[in-house]
């Protein structure tokens, strides 16, 4: 076997900013290749690229929009020419509400954009890979993952931003369905629900979460940084988890644990 041969790839979609980028440094140091998908980002992916090559490791960026079904296509078939094959596939990218407002207020708009990119073209993309991954045959235990990063809205209620929570409760079941499916075929799937993570995503309501963690909103006082949601990730595309099907795993400093 060639030492090409041995290299393992991962791609992470939503890679240039955020968790997605600190997501693909952890792979990267993990000893992954990395194919860093983002729309219209080419500048941070240069930079992410770099940054990557400096841990050793080949990164190829592509401007994707994963609400583009259709051009899912050739994206994966310019990251397997260049690395030979995808072990995992960090499903990352993902969008809020275009505005915060009134559930009866919700328009066609944002309820679209947030199902196209966070769901449906999440779970194609995933299905894609996924045959991908299967057609290529028995790989050794823990060789290969699907990792969702969903949300604390996926099973916490935010009704000023309904259409986001329903795409991300969906994504969280997608990744239960694919976990059932792949688990045959020793493709680790795994759900990770990120919770107050200070991102750009999130930077416009830190003054208000600010005050709410101060007043014991999570049980560890601060803000959840992308780097501790990559760390969960690198563990579960490292095959550290290999008879854990599709468990969520709750980065959010103790948010959803019920108090009284």
């Amino acid at each position: 076997m060639s030492s090409t041969d041995k290299r393992k790839t991962a791609l992470v979609t939503g890679a240039s900013r955020g968790i997605g980028r600190a997501t693909a440094l952890a792979l990267a140091a993990e000893g992954f290749d990395i194919a860093a998908v983002a729309l219209e980002d080419e500048e941070r992916l240069a930079s992410l690229a770099n940054e990557v090559q400096a841990l050793g490791r080949r990164c190829r960026g592509f401007d994707l929009d994963i609400g583009d079904i259709p051009s899912h296509a050739g994206m994966l078939t310019a990251a397997v020419e260049t690395f030979g094959a995808i072990h995992c596939l960090v499903n990352n990218a993902g969008v809020s509400v275009m505005q915060r407002g009134d559930l009866l207020e919700v328009g066609l708009d944002s309820y679209d954009r947030c199902f196209d990119i966070n769901t449906r073209g999440t779970f194609f993309l995933s299905q894609s890979v996924s045959r991908m991954m299967v057609s290529g045959g028995e790989a050794p235990e823990g060789a290969r993952s699907i990792v969702f990063v969903t949300s604390s809205n996926a099973v916490a209620a935010t009704i000023e931003r309904g259409e986001y929570c329903m795409s991300k409760t969906a994504l969280s079941m997608a990744a239960r369905l694919f976990a059932l499916r792949l688990a045959r075929h020793g493709i680790g799937v795994y759900e990770v629900q990120p919770g107050l993570i200070l991102t750009e995503m999130t930077a416009p309501s830190k003054a208000k979460y600010d005050g709410l963690i101060a007043e014991g909103m999570t049980a560890t006082p601060r803000w959840g940084q992308p780097e501790d949601v990559a760390r969960v990730i690198r563990t579960m595309a490292a095959g550290l988890l290999p008879y854990t099907v599709a468990q969520e795993v709750r980065v959010d400093g103790g948010l959803l644990i019920q108090r009284f």
